[in-house]
């Protein structure tokens, strides 16, 4: 399987993914003293495979991460938009909105 069919190269040379883009999502609340971040983005892994990559917290703090790799973007990239959706049932926004 080659590598080429999943991944581009740009012009730095590091390997980058085709169509979706990092998800940077905030709740916050005053009344309750609640000011939290949600990041989402896919990474390419040196196997081919594509991750995706994690963090929350309270804003301000360095907060959590994980990782989850999935064997393709298709997979990872629909991981990806069922966490957004997720969140944002839940009452996040993308930052700036």
């Amino acid at each position: 399987m080659s590598l080429d069919r999943l991944t581009t190269l740009n012009d730095t040379g590091a390997m980058a993914l085709t169509a979706t883009k990092p998800v940077h999502l905030v709740h916050e609340d005053p009344d309750v003293n609640m000011a939290r971040f949600y990041g989402i983005e896919l990474q390419p892994t040196l196997f081919g495979d594509v991750s995706v990559f994690r963090t929350w917290g309270r804003i301000g703090t360095n907060g959590q991460a994980m990782m989850v790799t999935y064997d393709d973007e298709v997979q990872a990239a629909d991981a990806l938009h069922k966490l957004e959706r997720q969140k944002r049932r839940r009452g996040y926004v993308p930052v700036g909105a």
